[in-house]
């Protein structure tokens, strides 16, 4: 693993993701919260009934493309959410604990220019996902848009 530079490291962390051992670790981290999450932990668990060792390998490929565009993850992110969210009415507040776990994980084993992709990426991915099962545009522009107009309504 490569080492970051001195003062960016956050505590406890010990450099940036570098390879498939680091995603893994950020990911069975990840999950290790949110199965405990109150919020969370019941969607993963009873309804999703996630088999962790199962699907690491499939996270592990997601987030090793994302990361390093491996080319490694060849399915659908949409898919598999459209799927549970018709089994679990998954809302905004889902995705925001999502992402705050998620935050938290990279935040606590890494630092660096990765990591703060792991992050940005994570952002973009549950936004995109929130906003297709909530009924809106996948674009962040349509949200931008929508902004824009909510602060600066047309002249009547």
């Amino acid at each position: 693993m490569s080492g970051s530079p001195a003062g960016c490291a956050q505590p406890g962390a010990v450099g940036d993701l570098a390879d498939r051992g680091d995603v893994e670790r950020l990911v069975r981290g990840f999950y290790r919260r949110a199965f405990a999450d109150e919020l969370l932990g019941p969607v993963f668990l009873d309804v999703a009934r996630m088999d962790l060792e199962a699907h690491l390998p499939v996270m592990c490929d997601f987030w090793e493309t994302v990361l390093f565009r491996a080319g490694l993850y060849r399915r659908n992110a949409l898919t598999v959410h459209t799927e549970l969210h018709a089994l679990f009415a998954l809302r905004a507040e889902h995705f925001a604990r999502w992402l705050t776990l998620w935050t938290a994980t990279v935040d606590e084993h890494f630092a660096g220019h990765k990591a703060e992709l792991a992050k940005t990426q994570a952002a973009r991915i549950a936004a995109s996902i929130s906003r297709r099962l909530l009924g809106g545009s996948a674009s962040e522009f349509a949200t931008i848009a929508s902004t824009a107009r909510r602060r600066n309504p047309p002249a009547s």
